[in-house]
């Protein structure tokens, strides 16, 4: 379109932005006109391809909106396309409207749910990740990133890892709009700054005024026939542009204008005509590169052999990995010791290095999964905990990413308290849809990975540093939801429920009570979420007491989520870990928290 054209659009953007805001009584208008020449000029300047019928085709164009509360903008640029009314525009923010206050993917324009900032760039990343060396498409990436939210580190991880894997079909615009939620931000309107920083970073950058449309268009196309490297537009805006009373004025981020203060804002908009619609170019008519399945050797396991979890779930990812071609794996620099290098050994054309940088990675799964893949993310249980935002925001977004923590609990043994996952239960069970496994030996690895790779949604796979028994045959079966009665006769005295190291230690007691002539259920709680009530009721009901064992904290762990399942039904009895832990070897620390065999033995005898 004409440049003449494209600034009427740009009006109507910013008129539609502030009738849906002042409509609902709430929004943020304001960052919506400062970027709203920017959009205009990529959705309708012919860059951006997108075939505006069917919204998941896979060769589409990709923009994300990271400074998710612009919203007003992003639904006004589907109006102008067409796919939007003025009368579904003035829903917006209401109970029964698919525009929300932050975009998510109840409006199928949306790639994925953002608003929590700093996240938008990692998400994509992996959707270029995906293009570039997956399924080898041409599509490319787009987002637009708020000044305030680049004071975020995810930003800077992003960037870090988009010029290490040289996604020229990445570009940022960055909206330098000046004004923050409570005045100036870092940099104020000092566009060097930022080129300066990410220019450092590899990118190829273009600092632009970005209420200039014929700017705007040049750069977008000189973005777009980059090489080697990303491309960030750092563009000087406005915020509340085109509007004079809120223009550049602070104290209006997320305040809609009044129904009078609406009014005497388009008249200076000028004359604006809600009969215009933009064109959005067709994407080309390609299709991903499909993968065949590999032919590998199944891992086989041994009752009675000893092998670590870890290790375990490397072998076996190798093998869903073959199976299914849409399994990618991705690692924070720890693959040697969550044994996720297998795969890079294997199939290393599935693997991607994320380095130490949590929250980037899991930003960047989720892009990969929106993109189809199914992705396991691998790194010490512990330092997921730094991600968990972005852990968070994926479950708005119909994710199928596969967490896997390792080195749990204080049965890592010397390296102490900083490598010690004691919270990560917790965090995981607190996530919507997200289904918690815990195995306890290889062979229940081995069916909890195949599980997590034939599930579609967010999975937290709880992984041990140190060999523990084989305890299952190869043809034992798990489920989502189930659990194992490895104990049980008619005359048990309490049940020990636990789950991986603190399994094996209440099989040892088993055995030391059984000496004594005392009988104990034990019962291996491998999925914690979601957990078999059934069979727990029933111990329950069989024994009366019920006494939990876990390498975590009480808060948030196997404990309480029994304690729940049994609301009324039962004692219940938690062991768990209450002492600060410390360096030393795993069965001192075990004994020191009291959740070794000795103390689940005392706990047993205590209630004779």
């Amino acid at each position: 379109m004409e440049t003449k054209e494209l600034e009427k659009l740009a009006a109507l953007a910013r008129y539609y932005s502030l009738l849906s805001s002042t409509e609902a009584g709430s929004g943020h208008p304001t960052s919506s006109l400062s970027a709203a020449d920017l959009m205009v000029g990529l959705m309708f300047g012919g860059a951006f391809r997108y075939d505006l019928e069917h919204p998941k085709y896979e060769n589409n164009d990709r923009l994300i909106f990271s400074k998710g509360h612009a919203s007003p903008l992003f639904y006004a640029l589907w109006a102008i396309a067409g796919k939007l009314s003025e009368d579904e525009l003035k829903t917006f923010r209401k109970i029964d409207s698919p525009l929300e206050g932050h975009p998510t993917l109840e409006f199928p324009y949306t790639e994925a749910a953002t608003g929590s900032l700093g996240q938008g760039l990692s998400i994509g990343v992996g959707m270029a990740i995906n293009a570039k060396y997956l399924d080898k498409l041409d599509y490319r990436t787009y987002v637009l990133l708020g000044d305030s939210e680049m004071a975020e580190g995810s930003v800077w991880e992003a960037l870090a890892l988009a010029a290490y894997y040289k996604l020229n079909n990445l570009v940022a615009f960055a909206d330098i709009n000046r004004l923050g939620q409570r005045g100036e931000t870092m940099y104020g309107h000092d566009t060097d700054s930022y080129r300066k920083k990410a220019e450092a970073f590899g990118w190829n950058t273009l600092v632009i005024d970005g209420h200039n449309i014929s700017d705007i268009l040049s750069a977008i196309n000189r973005a777009t026939s980059e090489t080697d490297r990303p491309t960030m537009i750092i563009a000087k805006t406005l915020k509340g542009k085109g509007v004079s009373f809120i223009e550049d004025q602070d104290n209006w981020h997320g305040k809609a204008l009044k129904p009078d203060e609406f009014k005497k804002a388009a008249v200076e908009l000028g004359d604006i005509d809600t009969s215009l619609t933009g064109k959005i170019s067709m994407p080309e008519k390609n299709s991903a590169e499909v993968l065949k399945k590999v032919k590998v050797d199944n891992p086989v396991y041994k009752i009675g052999d000893t092998l670590a979890t870890r290790k375990a779930y490397g072998e076996v990812l190798v093998s869903v990995a073959a199976d299914d071609p849409r399994v990618v794996a991705l690692d924070a620099e720890t693959s040697n010791s969550t044994y996720a290098e297998d795969l890079k050994k294997a199939m290393p054309e599935r693997f991607f290095e994320m380095f130490i940088a949590e929250q980037n990675m899991a930003g960047t799964a989720l892009g990969l999964s929106r993109r189809g893949k199914i992705v396991f993310v691998s790194t010490f249980a512990a330092f997921l905990t730094r991600a968990f935002d972005q852990i968070r925001m994926s479950q708005y977004s119909d994710p199928n990413i596969k967490f896997v923590g390792s080195h749990a609990g204080v049965s890592i043994g010397e390296d102490g308290s900083s490598q010690m996952a004691l919270e990560d239960i917790a965090m995981m069970r607190s996530v919507s849809g997200m289904t918690v496994f815990y195995p306890s030996d290889a062979v229940s690895t081995e069916r909890l990975v195949a599980l997590a790779a034939a599930h579609h949604g967010n999975v937290f796979i709880r992984t041990t540093r140190m060999a523990t028994p084989i305890l299952y045959g190869s043809n034992e079966q798990f489920e989502i939801g189930g659990s194992k009665v490895l104990k049980k006769s008619a005359g048990d005295v309490a049940t020990v429920v636990a789950a991986g190291v603190t399994l094996h230690e209440s099989l040892k007691a088993y055995e030391e009570l059984q000496k004594e002539g005392i009988n104990i259920r034990v019962i291996d709680l491998y999925s914690i979420k979601p957990l078999d009530r059934k069979t727990l009721l029933q111990a329950a009901k069989d024994t009366k007491k019920i006494i939990t064992v876990e390498d975590h904290y009480p808060e948030g762990g196997i404990g309480e989520a029994v304690a729940a399942a049994l609301s009324g039904q039962a004692e219940v009895v938690c062991l768990a870990v209450n002492k600060i832990p410390h360096s030393g070897k795993p069965e001192e620390l075990l004994a020191m928290e009291e959740i070794d065999a000795a103390a689940i033995v005392k706990t047993v005898l205590s209630s004779q």
